[in-house]
């Protein structure tokens, strides 16, 4: 055992090791190779290699102990000296560890195992000096293959763009850390999906959902959806479709529109939450892409029909059917929706709701960021008191309401409180002992006055709240109600509003965008 410690110091230290050490293992092999059955042969080599596996674990940790022992024995008297009572304190080398298992690998000493990576052409190879105990402490299919390996070399086959960051995979096994670029995000998945590095897995997946807001050349968040899709990561399928839906505008301008797939496309079109300025500008990015990627006739034909074509004005739709390409190509399959879409601006939306049904996504609009639908509201220091403003909105997206506009009163509390929680007083005026801490941000938007034309719509309000995220302002949430952010009940309940410097103040100020969508009730009666 002493010589066992010795060897493993040499080798902490960065000392050359003794031949005696280097030959340990083949001992235990040559005696499994004395067995002349080979199902037993096979069943004692794994034993004896788990063993061979034990010994080096005890011998680590032995090392460990004796290395960092003096340092440690010496901090601990004198805290015993310092005080009587036995303690309870902690002293932690771990850093320390992280610099020597880094130095292990960087250096190679005691390396029992290569991994030899290879990419399927073959024209990259990339070999790593490694320990088998490391590999199969973190890696249950590392641990499964080195059972049964049959020499120092283990032959891995990964795709390019993973062999290109393996180094930086196996790095992590090491020191529990890597540093890396969002175009590594992916093969690095891939890596501990594989090896199941659990660890590493779930916080890549965490690291993508905290930065699909960040620039990059040619984007990245769809291409990250597309993998997470066929990886089967629902966290983050969910956050890249997410913030595409809150921030298409962003996503229509970048790089990358053109490059997504069919599948995709759908699901996003198919959203009424999506943020953008308006119908045309989703319908010029969908043209383009279209004309990009020349798909066959159905999914040309299903995604021009996911367009809200009722929600242009009558002289856009004039405009589309005489300029555009694409439109001229496949009108006939949209035709009805066009019809019915004229037919809209012609009559009043409580004449219509008679004859058709107009609850349908054709007649419902998005978010869209328009001044003719909602406005934007900064609030600066909105932690301090209420603040109220005015704005106005058309009546609806008809071209029978394109002339007449509605005033909306919106008030913003930071710190409202329901009527069961508020001061109550008596008949003398003296204020009664009640729950009067806390209170939580709310809005509430009414219309300043009453009018027939509201009849057969109701008025759904959206609160966009903006954060700033790797200096971008992005939509980072999305709230609906219909009078009061009450009826959400989580109203910027993440959101630290004393605190300067958080994420959702930008210059000290809260971002927010109200967006009035005017949904129309169906009057239709059932024929007998």
């Amino acid at each position: 055992m002493c010589a066992c410690v010795r060897e493993v110091g040499r080798m902490w230290r960065g000392e050359p090791l003794s031949h005696i050490q280097t030959q340990t293992p083949i001992v235990l092999h040559s005696r499994v190779d004395r067995n002349p059955d080979r199902t037993d042969r096979r069943k004692e080599k794994r034993k004896m290699v788990k063993q061979v596996v034990r010994i080096h674990v005890g011998m680590l940790f032995l090392a460990l102990g004796l290395h960092l022992g003096a340092a440690a024995a010496a901090m601990l008297k004198g805290d015993k000296a310092q005080d009587g009572s036995g303690g309870g304190d902690t002293i932690s080398h771990s850093l320390t560890l992280v610099q020597r298992l880094e130095a292990l690998l960087a250096q190679g000493n005691g390396s029992d195992v290569s991994l030899r990576v290879e990419t399927p052409s073959a024209d990259e190879v990339k070999v790593i000096q490694s320990h088998s105990l490391v590999l199969s402490l973190q890696s249950p299919v590392f641990e499964e293959i080195l059972v049964s390996r049959n020499g120092s070399t283990l032959v891995l086959k990964e795709s390019s763009d993973c062999a290109a960051v393996f180094d930086k995979f196996i790095r992590y096994l090491y020191c529990g850390e890597l540093s890396l670029r969002l175009d590594q995000a992916i093969p690095l998945h891939k890596l501990a999906t594989k090896y199941q590095v659990m660890g590493l897995q779930q916080g890549i997946t965490q690291y993508m959902s905290q930065n699909v807001a960040r620039e990059s050349s040619s984007g990245h968040v769809a291409g990250w959806y597309e993998y997470a899709l066929q990886a089967g990561d629902v966290t983050l399928r969910d956050s890249c479709l997410q913030f595409m839906a809150w921030n298409l505008s962003s996503v229509l301008r970048s790089g990358e529109w053109v490059t997504i797939s069919s599948q995709l496309l759908m699901s996003l079109l198919q959203r009424s939450d999506l943020v953008l300025q308006s119908e045309m500008e989703l319908f010029a990015a969908l043209e383009a892409w279209i004309i990009q990627n020349e798909p066959d006739g159905l999914t040309a034909e299903n995604a021009l029909r996911a367009v809200r074509y009722a929600m242009m004005p009558p002289r856009e739709l004039f405009r589309l059917q005489t300029q555009s390409s694409v439109l001229a190509r496949y009108q006939e399959s949209v035709r009805d929706l066009l019809y019915m879409s004229y037919q809209f601006h012609s009559a009043s939306p409580l004449a219509m709701a008679k004859y058709f049904d107009v609850n349908c996504s054709l007649f419902m609009p998005r978010n869209y960021l328009s001044s003719v639908w909602g406005s934007a509201w900064i609030i600066s220091n909105p932690s301090r008191d209420d603040r109220s403003t005015s704005f106005q909105t058309q009546l609806g997206p008809s071209g029978h309401d394109s002339s007449k506009r509605v005033t909306w009163n919106a008030m913003f509390s930071p710190r409202w409180l329901p009527l069961s929680m508020r001061p109550m007083y008596t008949e003398t005026g003296a204020m009664q002992p009640t729950r009067v801490d806390g209170g939580s941000p709310r809005i509430i938007i009414t219309p300043a006055t009453s009018s027939a034309d509201f009849a057969g719509v109701n008025f759904q309000k959206t609160v966009l709240v903006m954060a700033q995220q790797h200096g971008k302002v992005v939509v980072k949430h999305v709230y609906n109600f219909h009078q009061s952010t009450e009826e959400n009940g989580d109203f910027l309940a993440e959101a630290d509003l004393y605190r300067r410097t958080s994420e959702y103040l930008i210059d000290s100020s809260l971002f927010l965008h109200i967006v009035v969508k005017p949904l129309y009730q169906t009057l239709l009666t059932s024929k007998n």
